[in-house]
């Protein structure tokens, strides 16, 4: 599978957004099925860290820092 270049960032993002919904979402006392949940949250952040990889190969081109795009706090 080929994705552009300038669709990284909205993957990366939208992933990144995904991983802490599921986080929170995890921490609901009404949540059924919650070793579902569990597992869903683990392949997204596995997911997540594959594409953080990726994303750094293509990081000048796209022209945004994966620091800055994950919102990540400078030192």
């Amino acid at each position: 599978m080929q994705i552009p270049d300038t669709w990284a960032p909205l993957i990366v993002s939208g992933i990144r957004d995904a991983v802490k919904y599921n986080e929170e979402l995890l921490r609901s006392e009404t949540l059924r099925n919650r070793t579902d949940y569990e597992e869903h949250l683990l392949v997204l952040s596995q997911c997540l860290e594959y594409l953080k990889t990726e994303y750094q190969k293509v990081e000048s081109s796209v022209g945004i820092p994966l620091e800055k795009l994950l919102g990540a706090p400078k030192p």
